[in-house]
């Protein structure tokens, strides 16, 4: 007898329908697996053997072929362990039409029945609520957090292979998981207000914020760089509608969902300075998303930059430009967004204190140009905001004037974005940052007197081509925060002051 269940499988951070198909007849007993299952499918013959019986049910003592259809694309994971289980007890158990027919079902079981979380709910859920045929999914009670991102479709949580038979008997009932309403607040781990002092350094982390702009914080250890970048999310725009789908995917299909999306904040990555480029880019075996990947819509933060490799720090330069990064296999390629904020901290030289006015450096002139040096000119063309930073004085550390809080400066924000919004709705891009070349001269209009003063700091500075247009970027996002349709001199100056770290220390 044929018999069938629904479920899904995923190609990158996008799911798909599989149907999962039972033949159960006459003759000697042998479970057969086929539809490119891979070593985890394979395995689970034995699970599904076990859990069936220790949950007290029946398991057919007859020949059973499992078919995964399509059975062109390869079958990865666990998570087919529960709907391949109904299908095989439907030969045995009445299970109600209409709870069995249009339900998708995936989650792994133990050999005691019970069921155990697995990675990518979301494109699962996705792909449910996209098929005609489906209209509630069953699935890991355990994986009910991140369920709540999914809306417009039924979904139904179990602890165990037991409770889900009796659901589809028509016994019992299941748990529903409804989505989560988002209410934004300002309780964030870290708050600007925090910070002493670094008044230039939190300036320019507005902003980056407020117009999408890469940002290098350069100086001495202790002078509040990752102090500063960590604090970014905390005045970004939460994650919208489209984002936060697109996001929860990533996070889901790698098991890194966590509470803080469901907040909405946008995600901050921060990897280790010996981090290899496999696991900043991405790659491996099971095409695995890379850092870039994570930092989706977020934050990149490169801290300790020119500790980093230097192929690694050079295969960064795609991904910024293009957006999204290519991870191919033997048989597949998966492309992945990675449209992120990058925020790298550095030291200017290897002992910390070049040019610093309270130590003494100790690095030879030769340590210090090797060591700047492992930045080229195309990577540190992708920054738009370079900020030198200082040690804090004693006086900034114990002034009784209160700093200015992340809630604060959100306001502003907010404002500079819903200017770009407007601006920008008949685009497909929304920050000043994004811009392309051919509508600087439409977005970023300049008077005559503006003209002649980005003409003298163009010649006096020796400006690339590029350079020119992320000063007039940077302007115009200055100019959103003052609330200014027109950019003015003050705008510009402020866009070209943050320019001169640069050639201070790279020339």
């Amino acid at each position: 007898m044929f018999f069938k269940s629904l479920s899904s499988g995923i190609e990158g951070i996008e799911g798909y329908i599989v149907n999962v198909e039972a033949d159960v007849s006459k003759g000697i007993p042998n479970f057969t697996m086929v539809g490119l299952p891979d070593t985890a499918v394979k395995e689970s013959k034995e699970r599904i053997h076990s859990a069936i019986l220790n949950s007290g049910l029946k398991f057919p003592n007859k020949k059973i072929v499992i078919n995964l259809s399509p059975s062109s694309v390869k079958k990865e994971g666990s998570h087919y362990d529960l709907p391949i289980a109904l299908s095989i007890l439907s030969s045995e158990y009445r299970f109600l039409e209409e709870r069995f027919a249009n339900t998708m079902f995936f989650g792994e079981l133990s050999l005691d029945g019970t069921l155990q979380k697995v990675n990518g709910t979301i494109p699962f859920i996705i792909a449910a609520r996209e098929c005609p045929s489906v209209n509630s999914v069953i699935f890991p009670k355990e994986n009910s957090m991140e369920a709540q991102v999914v809306k417009d479709i039924k979904l139904l949580t179990a602890s165990s292979l037991n409770e889900i038979v009796s659901y589809l008997m028509g016994v019992d009932e299941l748990e529903e998981v409804s989505p989560i309403s988002f209410n934004p607040s300002f309780q964030n781990e870290y708050d600007f207000s925090d910070v002493k002092g670094n008044l230039i350094a939190k300036r320019s982390a507005e902003i980056s914020a407020a117009g999408y702009h890469n940002m290098l914080f350069i100086g001495p250890p202790g002078s509040g760089k990752s102090m500063i970048a960590k604090r970014l999310p905390s005045i970004m725009n939460p994650l919208n509608e489209e984002e936060y789908i697109q996001v929860s995917k990533i996070y889901s299909s790698t098991g890194k969902f966590n509470k803080n999306l469901l907040n909405r904040v946008r995600p901050f990555r921060s990897p280790h300075h010996t981090a290899t480029m496999k696991s900043i880019i991405g790659g491996g075996q099971n095409s695995t998303p890379g850092e870039v990947v994570l930092a989706h819509k977020g934050i990149l933060f490169i801290d300790e930059l020119l500790e980093f490799e230097k192929k690694t720090l050079e295969a960064l330069r795609q991904p910024i430009e293009d957006k999204y990064v290519n991870i191919s296999r033997i048989k597949n390629s998966y492309q992945y967004p990675c449209d992120f904020i990058l925020v790298a901290a550095t030291n200017p030289c290897p002992c910390g204190n070049y040019l610093n006015p309270f130590k003494e450096c100790v690095c030879t002139e030769y340590q210090i140009r090797n060591y700047l040096g492992r930045a080229s000119a195309p990577l540190l063309d992708r920054f738009d905001l370079f900020t030198e930073m200082t040690p804090i004085e004693f006086d900034e550390l114990h002034t009784t004037i209160a700093s200015e809080s992340s809630e604060e400066i959100y306001k502003r924000v907010y404002s500079a974005i819903e200017i770009q919004k407007e601006r920008f709705k008949k685009e497909d891009f929304c920050y000043n940052a994004l811009i392309p070349a051919k509508y600087i001269s439409k977005y970023c209009h300049l008077g005559k007197t503006e003209s002649d003063f980005i003409r003298t700091a163009f010649e006096k500075f020796s400006f690339s081509l590029r350079s020119y247009h992320k000063v007039l970027r940077v302007a115009r996002t200055i100019a959103d925060l003052d609330q200014e349709d027109s950019i003015s001199i003050v705008h510009l100056s402020e866009a070209v002051s943050f320019r001169k770290a640069l050639l201070k220390y790279w020339g």
